[in-house]
């Protein structure tokens, strides 16, 4: 059986270099409650990155 990922949040920020450290430290941290944490560089301005929350 497949796994659901469930979107709880999504916030466009401006991007900066150190940003893909908070993800690490949040996904190391809270995966054992169930959260995963994504950041991708929006599509259309590559100056604001996307950051969404998911429950696994």
């Amino acid at each position: 059986m497949a796994n659901k990922v469930e979107t709880l949040s999504t916030v466009r920020v401006q991007k900066t270099d150190d940003l893909y450290k908070i993800v690490d430290t949040l996904n190391r941290t809270l995966k054992e409650e169930n959260l995963m944490f994504g950041m991708a560089l929006d599509e259309d301005d590559r100056d604001t990155a996307v950051f969404t929350i998911y429950r696994t």
